[in-house]
């Protein structure tokens, strides 16, 4: 979402606050930062969106999430506001969540029993890919297109295939969508299951709620990665994989 003033995304809106409160000393080096609830208030907008502000502040390095404890300024300095880090994780689910409702709830009008068979391949692959533990979700993907594309509009696909290529461009998204992935998030193969088996009964209501159900779990999934003792597992992990790189490259 946009702020209506000025037209920024509401996440750069708050990053941006307290990106200046920092650098007016405001908030100093060391200080813990105001609950996300705090916040959330403060500054009128969701929970979500005050953590893809944290997220963002913690990629350009303003502060870091401590342990059971909370967001705490690191004391870094930038000569100006946040840059943009394009959208984030929750803002383009929840896209994806509206539009490829609609695009299940078409589908099953319209898929053809072939189509139904390559997707109970692409899950075959799906599931492949997470015991592999493969990066990119390139079946995940497939599978979405190939509903989208079963609707037979081509700005539908499209529109999904837009979608889900900026998980891999907008840098707020990839970092969001890793730290989730480093905490063990991965497709839901028994969510993918159900929307197929919805279509099968060529119901649109039932393929929609399918999908819905299906993209807000991984919004839960979203929400459950991010919270602060979550992101400091990931970054635990992260900086203990950085050292035993170090340790190796330096026999």
């Amino acid at each position: 979402m946009t702020s209506p003033a000025d037209g920024r995304k509401l996440y750069q809106k708050v990053a941006s606050a307290i990106s200046a409160a920092i650098q007016a000393g405001t908030y100093k080096q060391g200080q813990k930062l105001p609950t996300e609830r705090d916040l959330a208030d403060e500054f009128a907008v969701s929970r979500p969106t005050v953590r893809e502000a944290m997220i963002a502040l913690d990629i350009m390095g303003l502060v870091e999430a401590r342990h059971g404890s909370g967001i705490y300024v690191t004391g870094a300095k930038v000569e100006s506001a946040p840059a943009d880090l394009d959208i984030g994780a929750f803002e383009l689910t929840e896209a994806r969540r509206l539009f490829e409702g609609e695009a299940a709830a078409l589908a099953a009008t319209t898929i053809t029993d072939a189509e139904l068979a390559e997707l109970d391949s692409i899950l075959a692959d799906m599931v492949e890919e997470n015991r592999q533990d493969l990066q990119g979700e390139q079946a995940d993907r497939r599978f979405h297109v190939t509903i989208a594309k079963s609707t037979r509009n081509s700005a539908i696909t499209m529109v999904v295939e837009t979608l889900w290529d900026m998980r891999y461009k907008a840098p707020l998204c990839i970092s969001m969508l890793e730290r989730a992935r480093q905490l063990g998030d991965r497709p839901r193969v028994d969510e993918h299951r159900d929307i197929v088996a919805a279509l099968r009964t060529r119901d649109p209501r039932q393929a929609r709620a399918a999908m819905h159900h299906h993209l807000g779990r991984v919004i839960d999934g979203l929400l459950a990665a991010t919270e602060l003792e979550a992101m400091q597992r990931a970054q635990m992990e992260v900086a203990a994989k950085r050292t035993e790189i170090a340790r190796r490259t330096a026999l």
